[in-house]
C-alpha cells in the first residue's frame, strides 16, 4: 500500500473523530449510519464528546453543519488511519 492510498479524498469513506464541547443528548445512528459517541469528563472536569465515523467528505461536512447550526462547540476534526 502507497501513502497515497491512505490520504482521504473526496469521494472515499475514510475514518475521522470529531471532538465537541459538552455531553449531547442524540442518537447518533440517527444522524450518521455506524456512527459512535463516547463522551469523556477526564479533562479538567469539562465534558466533551467524540463521534467516530467512517463517512466521505460531503457527509463529513453535512455532519459539521448540523453540529454548528445547533450551537455546538467544534474542539477538534482528525483523520484517522
Amino acid at each position: 500500500m502507497t501513502i497515497h492510498q491512505l490520504m482521504p479524498n473526496l469521494q472515499q469513506p475514510v475514518t475521522f473523530e470529531i471532538k465537541v464541547s459538552g455531553c449531547l443528548d442524540i442518537c447518533p445512528e440517527d444522524w450518521i449510519e455506524g456512527m459512535k459517541m463516547i463522551v469523556d469528563d477526564a479533562e479538567d472536569k469539562h465534558l466533551t464528546t467524540t463521534f467516530i465515523c467512517t463517512v466521505d467528505q460531503a457527509a463529513l461536512i453535512g455532519f459539521l453543519r448540523r453540529l454548528y447550526a445547533l450551537g455546538i462547540p467544534l474542539i477538534s476534526v482528525n483523520f484517522v488511519m
